[in-house]
Protein backbone atom coordinates (compact mmCIF):
# COMPACT_ATOMS: atom_id res chain seq x y z
CA UNK A 1 0.00 0.00 0.00
CA UNK A 2 2.96 2.21 0.83
CA UNK A 3 4.09 1.75 -2.81
CA UNK A 4 1.24 2.35 -4.32
CA UNK A 5 0.94 5.48 -2.13
CA UNK A 6 4.11 6.73 -3.54
CA UNK A 7 4.00 5.69 -7.04
CA UNK A 8 0.54 8.13 -7.00
CA UNK A 9 2.71 10.87 -5.56
CA UNK A 10 5.18 10.68 -7.82
CA UNK A 11 2.60 10.33 -10.90
CA UNK A 12 0.88 13.76 -9.45
CA UNK A 13 3.95 15.51 -9.07
CA UNK A 14 4.78 14.81 -12.60
CA UNK A 15 1.93 15.46 -13.95
CA UNK A 16 2.44 18.92 -12.08
CA UNK A 17 5.22 19.84 -14.07
CA UNK A 18 3.71 18.61 -17.07
CA UNK A 19 0.36 20.18 -17.70
CA UNK A 20 0.98 23.34 -17.62
CA UNK A 21 3.11 22.97 -20.81
CA UNK A 22 0.12 21.39 -22.91
CA UNK A 23 -2.20 23.81 -21.06
CA UNK A 24 -0.52 26.41 -22.29
CA UNK A 25 -1.34 25.90 -26.19
CA UNK A 26 -4.31 27.62 -27.97
CA UNK A 27 -6.96 25.53 -29.33
CA UNK A 28 -6.09 27.00 -32.66
CA UNK A 29 -4.02 29.58 -33.81
CA UNK A 30 -4.36 31.90 -36.43
CA UNK A 31 -2.24 32.06 -39.72
CA UNK A 32 -3.13 35.29 -41.95
CA UNK A 33 -2.54 35.21 -45.78
CA UNK A 34 -3.85 37.40 -48.49
CA UNK A 35 -4.80 35.34 -51.51
CA UNK A 36 -7.40 32.69 -51.49
CA UNK A 37 -6.47 29.00 -50.67
CA UNK A 38 -6.77 28.05 -54.31
CA UNK A 39 -3.29 29.70 -55.12
CA UNK A 40 -0.16 28.60 -54.66
CA UNK A 41 0.53 30.85 -51.70
CA UNK A 42 -3.00 29.71 -50.43
CA UNK A 43 -1.42 26.21 -50.41
CA UNK A 44 1.79 26.34 -49.20
CA UNK A 45 0.33 27.72 -46.10
CA UNK A 46 -2.40 24.93 -45.50
CA UNK A 47 0.12 22.59 -46.45
CA UNK A 48 2.35 24.12 -43.16
CA UNK A 49 -1.01 23.42 -40.92
CA UNK A 50 -1.61 19.99 -42.51
CA UNK A 51 2.14 19.11 -41.23
CA UNK A 52 1.92 20.66 -37.77
CA UNK A 53 -1.33 19.02 -37.07
CA UNK A 54 -0.06 15.69 -38.00
CA UNK A 55 3.17 16.15 -36.62
CA UNK A 56 2.21 17.37 -33.55
CA UNK A 57 -0.29 14.34 -33.15
CA UNK A 58 -3.62 17.09 -33.12
CA UNK A 59 -1.96 18.82 -30.64
CA UNK A 60 -1.32 21.98 -32.29
CA UNK A 61 -4.11 23.25 -34.67
CA UNK A 62 -3.36 26.54 -37.00
CA UNK A 63 -6.00 27.83 -39.14
CA UNK A 64 -5.44 29.61 -42.46
CA UNK A 65 -7.18 32.82 -42.83
CA UNK A 66 -7.20 33.74 -46.37
CA UNK A 67 -8.49 36.90 -48.14
CA UNK A 68 -6.57 38.91 -45.50
CA UNK A 69 -9.13 38.69 -42.63
CA UNK A 70 -7.12 38.82 -40.10
CA UNK A 71 -5.60 42.36 -41.16
CA UNK A 72 -9.46 43.60 -42.41
CA UNK A 73 -8.22 43.93 -45.83
CA UNK A 74 -4.81 46.19 -44.52
CA UNK A 75 -2.42 43.63 -45.60
CA UNK A 76 0.68 46.10 -45.12
CA UNK A 77 -0.32 46.12 -41.19
CA UNK A 78 0.16 42.49 -41.59
CA UNK A 79 4.08 42.79 -39.79
CA UNK A 80 2.58 44.90 -37.12
CA UNK A 81 -0.18 42.52 -35.94
CA UNK A 82 1.91 39.45 -36.02
CA UNK A 83 4.29 41.42 -33.57
CA UNK A 84 2.08 42.96 -31.35
CA UNK A 85 0.45 39.15 -31.09
CA UNK A 86 -3.08 39.67 -32.78
CA UNK A 87 -2.18 37.47 -35.60
CA UNK A 88 -0.26 34.02 -34.29
CA UNK A 89 1.69 32.88 -37.50
CA UNK A 90 1.66 34.66 -41.70
CA UNK A 91 2.48 33.48 -44.57
CA UNK A 92 3.16 36.82 -45.53
CA UNK A 93 4.57 38.78 -49.19
CA UNK A 94 8.07 40.45 -48.39
CA UNK A 95 6.32 43.46 -50.11
CA UNK A 96 3.67 43.65 -47.36
CA UNK A 97 6.08 43.57 -44.37
CA UNK A 98 8.22 46.14 -46.53
CA UNK A 99 6.28 49.40 -45.27
CA UNK A 100 7.80 48.54 -41.43
CA UNK A 101 11.45 46.98 -43.23
CA UNK A 102 12.43 49.13 -45.48
CA UNK A 103 15.65 45.92 -46.39
CA UNK A 104 12.62 44.03 -47.62
CA UNK A 105 11.98 46.41 -50.48
CA UNK A 106 15.08 44.59 -52.14
CA UNK A 107 13.03 42.31 -53.69
CA UNK A 108 11.18 45.18 -55.39
CA UNK A 109 14.21 46.86 -57.07
CA UNK A 110 12.90 46.59 -60.51
CA UNK A 111 14.53 44.42 -62.47
CA UNK A 112 17.67 43.54 -60.11
CA UNK A 113 17.03 40.01 -60.17
CA UNK A 114 15.11 40.07 -63.12
CA UNK A 115 18.34 41.07 -65.42
CA UNK A 116 20.63 37.87 -63.85
CA UNK A 117 21.17 35.19 -65.96
CA UNK A 118 19.34 32.93 -64.10
CA UNK A 119 16.98 34.47 -62.32
CA UNK A 120 15.99 31.59 -59.55
CA UNK A 121 19.42 30.62 -59.25
CA UNK A 122 20.11 34.51 -58.25
CA UNK A 123 16.92 34.59 -55.93
CA UNK A 124 18.06 31.30 -54.20
CA UNK A 125 21.62 32.70 -53.84
CA UNK A 126 20.39 35.61 -51.86
CA UNK A 127 18.15 33.74 -49.35
CA UNK A 128 20.58 31.17 -48.69
CA UNK A 129 23.64 33.98 -48.15
CA UNK A 130 25.01 36.84 -46.62
CA UNK A 131 22.48 38.96 -48.16
CA UNK A 132 19.61 36.78 -47.10
CA UNK A 133 21.09 36.35 -43.77
CA UNK A 134 20.62 40.17 -43.00
CA UNK A 135 17.39 40.39 -44.07
CA UNK A 136 15.94 37.28 -41.43
CA UNK A 137 18.31 39.21 -38.95
CA UNK A 138 16.11 43.02 -39.75
CA UNK A 139 12.55 41.09 -39.46
CA UNK A 140 13.72 39.31 -36.25
CA UNK A 141 15.40 42.04 -34.69
CA UNK A 142 12.21 44.08 -35.57
CA UNK A 143 10.13 41.53 -33.20
CA UNK A 144 8.72 38.65 -35.56
CA UNK A 145 10.02 35.24 -35.36
CA UNK A 146 11.42 33.58 -38.73
CA UNK A 147 10.91 30.24 -39.87
CA UNK A 148 11.31 29.75 -43.35
CA UNK A 149 10.89 31.47 -47.04
CA UNK A 150 8.12 30.76 -49.40
CA UNK A 151 7.51 32.28 -52.82
CA UNK A 152 4.72 33.63 -54.78
CA UNK A 153 6.88 34.15 -57.74
CA UNK A 154 8.28 36.62 -60.44
CA UNK A 155 5.54 39.85 -61.05
CA UNK A 156 3.96 40.11 -64.44
CA UNK A 157 1.38 42.86 -65.22
CA UNK A 158 -1.79 42.21 -67.27
CA UNK A 159 -4.47 44.85 -68.59
CA UNK A 160 -7.53 45.40 -70.13
CA UNK A 161 -6.29 47.35 -72.71
CA UNK A 162 -3.63 46.37 -75.11
CA UNK A 163 -0.67 44.70 -75.16
CA UNK A 164 2.50 46.08 -73.59
CA UNK A 165 6.09 45.67 -74.84
CA UNK A 166 7.15 49.39 -74.52
CA UNK A 167 7.50 51.75 -71.62
CA UNK A 168 5.27 54.01 -74.14
CA UNK A 169 2.40 51.36 -74.25
CA UNK A 170 2.02 51.86 -70.62
CA UNK A 171 2.51 55.79 -70.40
CA UNK A 172 -1.02 56.90 -68.81
CA UNK A 173 -2.69 53.52 -67.82
CA UNK A 174 -3.86 53.30 -64.28
CA UNK A 175 -2.51 50.33 -62.57
CA UNK A 176 -2.99 48.86 -59.31
CA UNK A 177 -0.32 48.27 -56.87
CA UNK A 178 0.80 47.28 -53.19
CA UNK A 179 0.96 50.27 -50.63
CA UNK A 180 4.27 50.72 -51.09
CA UNK A 181 6.13 53.19 -52.44
CA UNK A 182 8.79 51.73 -54.38
CA UNK A 183 6.13 50.47 -56.53
CA UNK A 184 4.38 53.84 -56.90
CA UNK A 185 7.89 54.66 -57.92
CA UNK A 186 8.85 52.43 -60.38
CA UNK A 187 5.55 52.84 -62.40
CA UNK A 188 6.05 56.73 -62.22
CA UNK A 189 9.18 56.17 -63.85
CA UNK A 190 7.97 54.53 -66.40
CA UNK A 191 5.28 56.58 -67.66
CA UNK A 192 2.45 54.95 -65.69
CA UNK A 193 -0.49 55.88 -63.10
CA UNK A 194 -0.36 53.38 -60.14
CA UNK A 195 -2.97 53.46 -57.65
CA UNK A 196 -2.37 52.37 -54.17
CA UNK A 197 -4.80 49.49 -53.47
CA UNK A 198 -5.16 46.23 -50.78
CA UNK A 199 -5.85 43.10 -52.77
CA UNK A 200 -9.39 42.74 -50.82
CA UNK A 201 -10.77 45.94 -53.18
CA UNK A 202 -8.35 44.91 -56.43
CA UNK A 203 -10.82 42.54 -58.13
CA UNK A 204 -13.66 44.63 -57.55
CA UNK A 205 -12.09 47.63 -58.71
CA UNK A 206 -10.85 45.79 -61.79
CA UNK A 207 -14.24 44.55 -62.65
CA UNK A 208 -15.45 47.98 -63.15
CA UNK A 209 -12.56 49.57 -64.57
CA UNK A 210 -11.13 51.75 -62.02
CA UNK A 211 -7.68 50.28 -63.33
CA UNK A 212 -6.72 49.16 -66.61
CA UNK A 213 -4.10 47.15 -65.06
CA UNK A 214 -2.44 44.71 -62.08
CA UNK A 215 0.73 43.57 -60.97
CA UNK A 216 1.08 40.00 -59.73
CA UNK A 217 2.99 36.67 -60.11
CA UNK A 218 1.45 34.38 -62.87
CA UNK A 219 0.35 31.83 -61.01
CA UNK A 220 -2.06 33.65 -59.31
CA UNK A 221 -4.28 34.91 -62.65
CA UNK A 222 -5.77 31.92 -63.44
CA UNK A 223 -7.51 31.21 -59.74
CA UNK A 224 -8.65 34.62 -59.71
CA UNK A 225 -10.26 34.48 -62.74
CA UNK A 226 -8.45 37.53 -64.00
CA UNK A 227 -8.99 36.52 -67.78
CA UNK A 228 -12.53 37.60 -67.52
CA UNK A 229 -11.56 41.24 -67.10
CA UNK A 230 -7.85 41.51 -68.54
CA UNK A 231 -6.83 39.58 -72.03
CA UNK A 232 -3.11 40.78 -71.77
CA UNK A 233 -0.47 39.69 -69.98
CA UNK A 234 3.06 41.23 -70.19
CA UNK A 235 5.84 38.83 -68.71
CA UNK A 236 8.28 41.12 -67.93
CA UNK A 237 9.76 39.65 -64.34
CA UNK A 238 10.14 43.19 -63.17
CA UNK A 239 10.49 42.22 -59.28
CA UNK A 240 9.77 39.37 -57.28
CA UNK A 241 7.58 38.44 -54.35
CA UNK A 242 9.16 36.17 -51.62
CA UNK A 243 6.78 34.70 -48.91
CA UNK A 244 8.19 34.46 -45.49
CA UNK A 245 6.58 31.94 -42.94
CA UNK A 246 6.63 33.81 -39.63
CA UNK A 247 5.08 33.59 -36.08
CA UNK A 248 4.96 35.73 -32.56
CA UNK A 249 7.82 35.48 -30.38
CA UNK A 250 5.54 35.06 -27.35
CA UNK A 251 3.32 32.22 -29.41
CA UNK A 252 6.81 30.77 -30.17
CA UNK A 253 8.31 30.59 -26.74
CA UNK A 254 4.84 29.10 -25.66
CA UNK A 255 6.19 25.72 -27.27
CA UNK A 256 8.48 23.31 -26.42
CA UNK A 257 11.89 22.79 -27.88
CA UNK A 258 11.17 19.74 -29.68
CA UNK A 259 7.46 21.41 -30.93
CA UNK A 260 9.33 24.47 -31.95
CA UNK A 261 12.12 21.97 -34.02
CA UNK A 262 9.27 20.40 -35.59
CA UNK A 263 7.19 23.64 -36.53
CA UNK A 264 10.63 25.28 -38.40
CA UNK A 265 11.01 21.80 -40.10
CA UNK A 266 7.79 21.55 -41.07
CA UNK A 267 7.86 25.42 -42.26
CA UNK A 268 11.01 24.58 -44.39
CA UNK A 269 9.31 21.65 -46.24
CA UNK A 270 5.70 24.27 -46.71
CA UNK A 271 8.07 26.51 -47.54
CA UNK A 272 9.85 23.95 -50.48
CA UNK A 273 6.11 22.70 -52.12
CA UNK A 274 5.09 26.00 -52.32
CA UNK A 275 8.30 27.94 -54.37
CA UNK A 276 8.15 25.05 -56.74
CA UNK A 277 4.21 25.77 -57.02
CA UNK A 278 5.29 29.12 -58.03
CA UNK A 279 8.04 28.15 -60.30
CA UNK A 280 5.94 25.04 -62.36
CA UNK A 281 6.58 25.48 -65.96
CA UNK A 282 8.50 28.43 -65.46
CA UNK A 283 11.69 26.96 -64.32
CA UNK A 284 13.76 24.21 -65.79
CA UNK A 285 11.69 21.61 -64.53
CA UNK A 286 13.32 21.17 -61.60
CA UNK A 287 10.11 22.53 -59.85
CA UNK A 288 8.05 19.98 -61.69
CA UNK A 289 10.31 17.03 -60.54
CA UNK A 290 10.37 17.90 -57.27
CA UNK A 291 5.90 18.30 -57.02
CA UNK A 292 6.40 14.70 -58.92
CA UNK A 293 8.74 13.42 -57.14
CA UNK A 294 6.17 13.96 -53.66
CA UNK A 295 3.12 13.49 -55.36
CA UNK A 296 1.65 16.30 -55.30
CA UNK A 297 1.22 17.78 -58.73
CA UNK A 298 -1.24 20.30 -59.35
CA UNK A 299 -4.03 19.97 -61.71
CA UNK A 300 -2.52 23.38 -63.98
CA UNK A 301 0.96 22.14 -64.59
CA UNK A 302 1.51 25.01 -67.58
CA UNK A 303 0.67 28.52 -67.18
CA UNK A 304 1.14 29.86 -70.65
CA UNK A 305 -0.84 27.12 -72.24
CA UNK A 306 -3.56 27.70 -69.07
CA UNK A 307 -3.94 30.98 -69.42
CA UNK A 308 -3.78 31.38 -73.31
CA UNK A 309 -6.96 28.62 -73.33
CA UNK A 310 -9.01 30.93 -71.55
CA UNK A 311 -8.27 33.84 -74.40
CA UNK A 312 -5.30 35.74 -72.55
CA UNK A 313 -2.38 36.90 -74.90
CA UNK A 314 0.61 36.89 -73.36
CA UNK A 315 3.54 38.58 -74.81
CA UNK A 316 6.82 37.48 -73.36
CA UNK A 317 9.87 40.38 -73.27
CA UNK A 318 13.28 39.83 -75.17
CA UNK A 319 15.89 40.55 -73.34
CA UNK A 320 16.21 44.12 -75.11
CA UNK A 321 12.87 44.45 -74.41
CA UNK A 322 13.22 44.53 -70.42
CA UNK A 323 16.22 46.57 -70.98
CA UNK A 324 13.89 49.64 -72.03
CA UNK A 325 11.90 48.82 -69.18
CA UNK A 326 14.91 48.74 -66.64
CA UNK A 327 16.83 51.87 -67.87
CA UNK A 328 13.83 53.56 -67.10
CA UNK A 329 14.07 52.37 -64.01
CA UNK A 330 17.38 52.69 -63.01
CA UNK A 331 16.97 55.95 -61.29
CA UNK A 332 14.43 53.97 -58.80
CA UNK A 333 17.00 51.68 -57.96
CA UNK A 334 20.03 54.30 -58.01
CA UNK A 335 17.65 56.05 -55.18
CA UNK A 336 16.55 52.84 -53.26
CA UNK A 337 19.37 51.59 -53.43
CA UNK A 338 20.54 54.10 -49.96
CA UNK A 339 16.90 52.89 -48.35
CA UNK A 340 17.05 49.89 -48.39
CA UNK A 341 21.18 49.85 -47.19
CA UNK A 342 24.13 49.56 -49.68
CA UNK A 343 25.79 46.89 -47.06
CA UNK A 344 22.67 44.80 -48.26
CA UNK A 345 22.40 45.32 -51.77
CA UNK A 346 26.26 44.76 -51.81
CA UNK A 347 25.90 41.49 -50.30
CA UNK A 348 23.19 40.65 -52.51
CA UNK A 349 25.01 41.52 -55.60
CA UNK A 350 27.73 39.38 -54.13
CA UNK A 351 25.59 36.26 -53.61
CA UNK A 352 24.49 36.88 -56.94
CA UNK A 353 27.43 37.23 -58.76
CA UNK A 354 28.40 33.85 -57.28
CA UNK A 355 26.42 31.80 -58.99
CA UNK A 356 26.20 33.51 -62.00
CA UNK A 357 26.82 31.61 -65.22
Amino acid sequence: MKKLVTLLALVTVLCAFSVPAFAAYKAEYKLDIVPSLTTSWGMGAVYFTDLVRERSGGKINIKVYPGSQLTTGAQTNAFMLVRNGTIDFAVQSSINYSPQLVELNLFALPFFIANQPDKYAALDAIKAGKSGEMIVKAVEDKGVKFLAWGENGFRELTNSKKEIRTPQDLEGMKIRVVGSPIFLDAFRAIGANPVTMNWSDTMAAIQQGVVDGQENPISTFYPVKMHEYHKFVTEWHYVVDPTMYVVNPGVWKSFSAEDQKMIQEAAVEAGKYMIALARISLDDGTAHKYLESIGKLPEITQWHKTLAEVGMKVAILTPEEVKAFADKTAPVVKEWRSKIGDAIVDAAEADMAAVAK
